[in-house]
């Protein structure tokens, strides 16, 4: 059983290792945010499409589990693929403890995150050592549908890389005001990597007034000194500030 991570969306991304793996892969289950042609590289494969999106009818992830389980027993390659890096804020954990638990052996295949997609969008570093000492990644969507410690993450000094928070956008932004200046850099990258991509660099306080651009793409919301580096090199390129960029 294999746990494979498409990353953020352009196949041009995906590992060596993960090819080979949807080559033979006999079953795949596909995630709803993964790029429908990653079929085409699984050729032998039954398609499963087990689709999961913030805000829309999804399929229950026990229901996801029991396929797993039920396509490994039989002795099939299965392939669970899963958008972005599936160590980062899905269901992974569920569905490895559910898997060993049924004597099912999984091995994992890593990707690209959506926060690195975004970064590279901007052209920035997460982590540039002139403005942070790390990066903090984050989502605004818990299980227990409580919220982050703003006022500790704002203390850390790092780049806040904040999944799952398009629909919490100004929720997000009026929390972290409270502990950080309205002139914070921040940017938020839809689409990241695909054709459809959007970025828009402005502040903390700009969040606010930020229009609806890409509504239903998944985005990535960054927030840190490290974000002003957007700005600063489309400044000295001569061209304004960027408020909205389609990639393609």
């Amino acid at each position: 059983m294999v746990l494979l991570s498409a990353g953020p969306g352009d196949l041009e991304l995906l590992t060596l290792k993960a090819v080979r793996a949807l080559q033979q892969a006999e079953v795949l289950l596909l995630d709803e945010l993964v790029d429908p042609g990653i079929v085409e590289l699984a050729p032998q494969a039954r398609v499963v499409r087990v689709g999961k999106r913030g805000g829309c009818r999804s399929t229950p992830q026990a229901f996801i589990c029991r396929l797993m389980r039920r396509y490994a027993l039989q002795g099939l390659r299965v392939v669970r693929v899963k958008g972005g890096e599936a160590l980062m804020f899905g269901r992974a954990g569920e569905e490895i403890a559910f898997l060993r638990e049924a004597g099912v052996p999984v091995r994992i295949i890593n990707g690209v995150s959506a926060a690195f997609a975004a970064a590279a969008a901007l052209g920035v570093s997460l982590t540039h050592r002139q403005h942070c000492h790390g990066v903090s990644f984050v989502t605004a969507h818990t299980a227990d549908h409580g919220e982050p410690d703003w006022a500790a993450l704002a203390r850390s000094g790092t780049t806040l890389a904040i999944y799952m928070g398009m629909g919490r956008l100004e929720r997000i932004a009026r929390a972290l005001l409270v502990h950080l200046p309205g002139d914070t850099p921040a940017a938020v990258v839809q689409a990241a990597s695909r054709q459809d991509e959007q970025a828009r660099a402005t502040t903390l306080a700009g969040l606010l007034a930020l229009p609806a651009a890409g509504e239903g793409l998944p985005g990535v919301i960054l927030i840190g000194g490290a974000l002003g580096e957007a700005a600063a090199l489309a400044g000295r390129a001569g061209e304004p500030e960027p408020e909205v960029r389609a990639a393609g």
